[in-house]
């Protein structure tokens, strides 16, 4: 591919693996990051020993304003020398558990603005370029939580399901220009989320005893970004060693 790749989130765990994996694919990356500024230029440079390009793109996906201002240079059609994003990968978000009693108005709405008005924020401006030239991939990394909940994740698990209902909807109305979008929900993924958790006591959970590698999801959304994927649209595709 010699596309540009939107990542959000991507300066570490699933969203690095990502960019990586869409660099080695040929995609020039688009690197966002909130805060971790370290992480995303560690990634950056990794992917430029690689022989990849990748320029880093600060921006909290949740505020609108910000959001629009970033993306406001990548919004054309891609002609006349302007830059144009041919696949959006919509990662970033956050996790705030808690007991549903207990759950704070102010992380249930970081949680929901991160995932679900993240999605709105970066998608609805790129969409429309990417009808109009009539191909396109949106990429949006869901949860096995949207689908089959959580205990203490309620905000986690309804972002994720809002995101996988947005993902099928979308999907409905861009098909026919040959733009797909899917969703991508991973399992128990060897991350820095799980690391506060005895990783004995989730692998007996999983039928193959073991987490998922962030490198595995990305070769998912590899394949969903590609020309290979052209007929695949509206889908959620889960990959959590046969959890569910």
């Amino acid at each position: 591919m010699t596309r540009v790749a939107l990542v959000t989130g991507a300066s570490r765990g699933i969203g690095a693996a990502i960019a990586r994996e869409l660099a080695a694919a040929g995609c020039r990356i688009l690197l966002n990051y909130r805060s971790d500024e370290r992480g995303a230029a560690a990634v950056r440079d990794e992917i430029a020993a690689a022989g990849g390009e990748a320029t880093l793109l600060r921006f909290d996906v949740a505020d609108a304003a910000e959001t629009a201002a970033a993306l406001a240079p990548f919004g054309s059609d891609g002609g006349d020398g302007a830059a144009a994003i041919d696949v959006i990968v919509n990662n970033a978000g956050v996790v705030k558990d808690s007991p549903f009693p207990t759950l704070a108005q102010g992380d249930w709405e970081r949680v929901t603005r991160t995932t679900l008005d993240g999605f709105f924020n970066v998608t609805r401006p790129l969409v429309m370029p990417m009808v109009r030239r009539r191909w396109g991939r949106i990429v949006n990394i869901a949860s096995l939580a949207g689908l089959v909940g959580n205990r203490g994740q309620v905000s986690y698990s309804a972002a994720k399901a809002g995101l996988i209902g947005a993902t099928r909807s979308l999907s409905k109305e861009v098909a026919k220009r040959n733009v797909t979008v899917n969703a991508v929900a991973p399992g128990l993924i060897d991350t820095d989320m799980l690391k506060q958790i005895p990783v004995d006591d989730l692998t007996k959970l999983i039928p193959m005893r073991r987490l998922g590698l962030p490198s595995e999801v990305a070769k998912l959304v590899r394949f969903l970004a590609s020309d290979d994927a052209a007929y695949i649209t509206g889908q959620v595709i889960t990959i959590d060693g046969g959890l569910a």
